[in-house]
């Protein structure tokens, strides 16, 4: 099996999720002596491709090269995705494969692909659920809906995302929707990373349906009452003048803070964490609740979208909007160590179940049965 995986997502993201997806799935596939993948990229500033398979001797040699004209302020970044993008579609027109992987939703492949087979995976519905918050929504939208019509396969994250395809878009054929779960690439290392003694843990992007906003203001009596709790924000930048005036507002400005990190000192926030609060109005997925349930972190949670799919009977699940039973709930970890060592075994055991060699063993499963469809 040929597999010529696309490499727009390489191209936009140096880390996330989804970039993170496909470098994990396809490193396990790889071991396959029946499979060759073919990632068509001449450089990548991606972190994931960088410590993969992927990025042999040739990549890394220009890539050190370009590296080393970007810290002399001399950015090849475009032209470098253009050359990626310019590969792939000579390998498309060259016919020298058997599957299409693309990584997002661009279907500027569509006109090179003629009678190949290709297997969307769909990680949202978000731009269908929340466009307002999107700049790029309609495109997205339209873009997304093509490539489900056309595709020979398609894989659902979950079967929230599944449900939330056939709901929106009905005329799909749902029988060729699979649901393939991700794994946990989370690494706990005895490195020292300078946090609090006592923290709430939130992890990533704030804005908008994220919900950090509601979260502060559902527990600012909490953090009131102990100035020696505190809110640790986990990368997705630094505040935004918004945040730091609402934060100042509310006279917490020494008890919220925001820590970058490094990819392998993430382990660290989640393990000494109170809990790990995860607030958004919707997921497809949610790395988050497995990171911080293999990291031995209670999590506090929305009960909709995914994330009961997800956390099972290791969640503690308050009503989406609802900030009085967030504060419970956050308490009730809080207060009682007894409850917080039961769901933090639940959690542990739960983790379990997401593993890259088991989604990669049923994606290569899958893949089969696109090229051989009749």
């Amino acid at each position: 099996m040929r597999i010529l995986l696309d490499p727009e997502i390489f191209n936009e993201q140096k880390f996330g999720g989804i970039s993170r997806y496909y470098v994990e799935i396809f490193s396990n596939i790889s071991y396959n002596q029946d499979v060759k993948v073919n990632l068509p990229v001449i450089s990548s500033e991606n972190i994931y491709v960088r410590e993969s398979v992927f990025f042999t001797n040739s990549i890394k040699s220009l890539t050190f090269c370009i590296d080393f004209l970007k810290k002399i302020g001399v950015s090849l970044r475009k032209k470098v995705k253009k050359k990626n993008t310019a590969k792939t579609i000579q390998i498309l027109k060259n016919q020298s494969f058997d599957l299409f992987i693309p990584t997002y939703y661009n279907p500027y492949f569509l006109e090179f692909l003629k009678e190949k087979p290709f297997v969307l995976t769909v990680y949202d519905m978000i731009h269908e659920l929340f466009p307002h918050y999107f700049d790029d929504g309609i495109t997205a939208i339209q873009n997304k809906l093509l490539l489900l019509e056309k595709a020979t396969k398609i894989i659902a994250v979950s079967q929230n995302t599944k449900n939330d395809i056939i709901k929106i878009y009905p005329h799909i054929d749902a029988t060729k929707i699979e649901v393939i779960y991700h794994g946990n690439s989370i690494i706990i290392n005895d490195i020292f990373v300078d946090l609090p003694k006592k923290y709430i843990l939130f992890v990533g992007v704030r804005r908008h349906y994220k919900n950090f906003i509601f979260l502060v203001n559902s527990i600012k009596d909490l953090l009131v009452s102990d100035r020696n709790l505190y809110v640790v924000c986990a990368g997705g930048g630094k505040f935004e003048e918004e945040e730091i005036t609402f934060i100042n507002e509310l006279g917490l400005q020494n008890q919220i803070i925001q820590k970058p990190f490094q990819e392998n000192e993430l382990g660290q926030f989640y393990k000494n964490a109170q809990c790990f609060v995860f607030p958004s109005a919707y997921e497809g997925f949610g790395i988050p609740v497995v990171e911080a349930m293999s990291c031995g972190c209670p999590i506090v949670l929305t009960n909709n979208s995914s994330f009961p799919e997800v956390a099972g009977d290791a969640g503690i699940f308050f009503e989406l909007n609802d900030a009085t039973d967030l504060k419970n709930k956050v308490s009730i970890i809080l207060e009682n160590e007894t409850v917080r060592n039961e769901y933090i075994n639940k959690g542990l055991e739960r983790a379990k179940i997401f593993n890259w060699k088991l989604a990669a063993d049923k994606c290569y499963t899958l893949y089969q049965k696109a090229i051989n469809k009749p």
